[in-house]
């Protein structure tokens, strides 16, 4: 069984390809983000800090802090984490190759378990084209609903996020990882084909 790994930061077409590609090729898709609530939930009760200290926020203490600051803990949370992602993938019961999509796949965690370069890839968006998708996001207000000032909140979730994707692109430098950057230019099924093309489907 081969596991591929599309990592990368939110609104940059990561979902899309993956879906096109499982679909396309029979692969099995496991997507991060719908287990994230158990994954942190599991953080806090095992001790880990930053899972811990999300938990016992409000949405202004979450929100409102510099962005900075929330990218690192972002990171940290990501790393307190993997390793109940891996345990899931490695127990997913299919005869069929797995692809992994999911800002948490940080590069620098996937070398420490040699994924070979051609078995991963990280797509992240430009800021311009992360904030336009992200504005239309129908969930998005619900996120900040409890927010004492929803633009302010929004503007340094917007500014993380970008921090996110540089951290993100710096580190597919530092370990050999290929990093592709959305600015919105790219039709989706070249984006598609790409990704294909990297992981040697078809």
């Amino acid at each position: 069984m081969t596991i591929y790994m599309i990592g990368g930061s939110p609104c940059s077409g990561k979902s899309t390809t993956a879906e096109a590609l499982s679909a396309k090729y029979g692969l099995h898709y496991f997507k991060v983000d719908d287990h994230l609530g158990p994954y942190m939930q599991a953080g806090a009760r095992d001790g880990r800090k930053s899972c811990l200290h999300v938990e016992q926020m409000t949405p202004d203490q979450i929100w409102m802090r510099d962005p900075q600051v929330q990218c690192e803990e972002e990171l940290s949370i990501y790393e307190e984490i993997f390793s109940y992602i891996m345990t899931d993938l490695t127990q997913i019961d299919s005869d069929r190759d797995i692809l992994a999509e999911g800002a948490a796949l940080l590069p620098c965690l996937a070398k420490r378990l040699h994924i070979p370069a051609d078995r991963y890839l990280s797509i992240t968006p430009t800021k311009a084209f992360q904030v336009d998708h992200y504005s239309q996001r129908e969930w998005v207000p619900h996120v900040l609903a409890d927010c004492s000032d929803k633009a302010k909140a929004f503007d340094n979730w917007m500014e993380r996020d970008a921090l996110f994707a540089v951290a993100v692109r710096q580190q597919c430098a530092e370990v050999g990882y290929t990093s592709l950057i959305n600015d919105g230019s790219m039709p989706v099924e070249q984006l598609i084909s790409l990704t294909a093309a990297h992981f040697g489907l078809g």
